[in-house]
């Protein structure tokens, strides 16, 4: 029986699962840039970056974070929690980089004193802008318990996923994550969901300070998929790539 559409999205489709509570997750090879300005299709890029996120989704949950995935099903799908995404999105940022520099006029590349966490509102329409907490109260947004536990949730997975690209020789410039309520038993709480890839985390390489995320599709650099594959290659995830 074919797979029920429920949404489409930038890089992903979601479909109805095979049971209540359940969304079967596709990860498609579409690269977006700059609000959908720059488009392209790059073939094997959703095969990467359903490999890579689901295996940072197991690490979170292996290290006391809860999040939307249950399993990979195959190349390009895997099973995830159905959860009511909050619609902002989280940015942690360890360097000065991409919209940062152009607000404040930083040097591009800088570290920065302290991990900055900002929100911004998840609508390609207005151009994702940036939200203050007052905005994601008034808005109805999130409520005060949630916003902190996101800021919590978010710096913890700044340090662990730090730690393990340093160990692989990658620097963790910034990232994106995303939240949902997911309701089980009667009770509702927040989980982590989306993705976790090179499509939402800036990552140099700490010897040479190559590009290995999207920004190589945004500046034009090329070889997307080739820093991706070194990304998953990396984290010991040559057997997978070879299914």
């Amino acid at each position: 029986m074919d797979k029920k559409q429920i949404y489409e999205g930038k890089a992903k489709v979601l479909f109805e699962g095979p049971e209540e509570g359940q969304i079967i997750q596709y990860f498609k090879d579409d690269a977006t840039a700059f609000n959908k300005q720059k488009f392209d299709v790059i073939e094997g890029k959703g095969v990467l970056n359903n490999i890579i996120s689901a295996y940072m989704m197991e690490f979170f949950s292996k290290n006391g974070i809860e999040n939307h995935f249950i399993e990979r099903l195959n190349k390009r799908e895997q099973l995830v929690k159905k959860v009511e995404i909050v619609p902002v999105e989280v940015v942690l940022r360890n360097y000065a980089a991409g919209t940062l520099v152009k607000r404040y006029g930083l040097e591009d590349g800088i570290k920065l004193s302290r991990p900055l966490i900002e929100f911004c509102y998840k609508s390609d329409e207005h151009g994702d802008p940036l939200l203050s907490e007052e905005h994601i109260l008034i808005f109805n947004f999130a409520t005060q318990d949630e916003i902190d536990m996101m800021k919590k949730t978010t710096l913890i997975i700044n340090q662990i996923l730090g730690d393990l690209f340093d160990k692989i020789g990658i620097i963790l410039g910034d990232f994106k994550v995303e939240f949902g309520r997911v309701t089980e038993n009667g009770s509702t709480r927040l989980i982590l969901a989306d993705e976790m890839s090179p499509d939402n985390c800036r990552l140099w390489d700490k010897e040479t300070l190559e590009i290995m995320d999207k920004d190589r599709f945004r500046k034009g650099l090329g070889s997307l998929t080739e820093f991706y594959r070194e990304v998953a290659v990396r984290l010991g995830l040559e057997k997978e790539l070879e299914e």
